[in-house]
């Protein structure tokens, strides 16, 4: 024998179907509600004991005793066999609804006893009547109860295979529901964590664009703040300070090797149109002309007569 049958033998002994006490709570719920409400109805069909055939729906002391009080115990032990899942419930339903029966029978041979009086049937019926008064009353209904609850009581005694089959369904049962709600508890565990994963990107991306925005505001800050801004460099030049120039540039030669020295305001020579200092380059700086010993002259070129023209030859 396995560890997992002993453990549903277990689980069985305690535990039954609901169906396993159904019928008897049934039968024992019609005969306790028989029992208890035939004193007050039976005169409708001149089916009565005292204080009269025909005095319906009316209590005595006799009828609560001995006919009221039985039929409402096998009442009660029937809806336990019909509504319990547990066998010792069950069980012990069966046994109020067989005292309750025992009662009814043994209830009119004691009345005298503890004061009660039941009367008797009708004289005027016939003994047939009265027979079957007395049966329907109390001894049939009563002897009908106990077998009714002696059968469930063995019933619900017996630990049959039903019983390992219905633990074991149940078992798989609630492994099958641990299954899907530890499935869903992972399903929502992993649908939570994309939840902070995606927050957490929307927040490094705002984080970011606001950085981002931040520097473009500060660099913006920047060149609107600076007076000396080149427009066509972007870059800042201090007042009195050249600007940069470009190696290579046409007419940014300086001048010549040998030439003498230049002062402020004047022009070198091979580069008459260079910017005086701190002034930018013309845009269309204008071409530069020279003579033939090298002296730099604005405008066209001077035309230089042959040697024997200039000594008056």
């Amino acid at each position: 024998m396995t560890d997992e049958h002993t453990e549903h033998l277990k689980a069985s002994r305690m535990r039954l179907p609901r169906s396993r006490g159904a019928l008897g709570g049934v039968l024992l719920i019609i005969g306790g509600v028989w029992a208890a409400l035939v004193p007050f109805v039976g005169p409708y069909w001149n089916l009565a004991f005292t204080p009269s055939p025909d005095s319906t729906w009316k209590w005595t002391a006799a009828r609560g005793w001995l006919e009221v009080l039985p039929g409402a115990a096998a009442a009660l032990g029937g809806l336990l066999l019909l509504t319990s899942t547990n066998r010792l419930v069950a069980i012990f339903g069966g046994w109020i609804a067989a005292l309750g029966g025992g009662w009814l029978v043994v209830g009119p041979s004691l009345s005298g006893r503890i004061g009660l009086d039941i009367g008797r049937p009708d004289p005027k019926q016939s003994a047939a009547v009265n027979t079957a008064e007395e049966l329907l009353f109390f001894y049939a209904i009563g002897a009908a109860i106990i077998l009714i609850a002696a059968l469930a009581i063995g019933r619900l005694s017996v630990h049959g295979v039903r019983d390992v089959r219905a633990a074991e369904r149940r078992a798989a049962a609630a492994a099958e529901q641990e299954r899907l709600a530890a499935e869903r508890a992972e399903e929502e565990r992993r649908l939570a964590n994309e939840r902070e994963r995606e927050e957490h990107k929307r927040m490094l991306d705002e984080r970011h664009a606001n950085e981002r925005a931040r520097i473009a505001e500060e660099h913006r800050a920047r060149q609107g703040g600076d007076e000396n801004v080149d427009p066509r460099q972007g870059v800042p030049g201090a007042p009195g300070e050249p600007l940069p120039v470009a190696e290579g540039h046409p007419g940014m030669q300086g001048p010549p090797a040998g030439a003498p020295p230049v002062t402020e305001g004047q022009q070198p020579a091979g580069g008459a149109h260079l910017p005086q200092h701190g002034q930018r380059p013309p845009e269309n700086p204008p071409p530069f002309y020279g003579n033939q010993d090298g002296t730099p002259v604005q405008g066209p070129p001077q035309q230089v007569p042959p040697e024997g023209a200039r000594h008056g030859y």
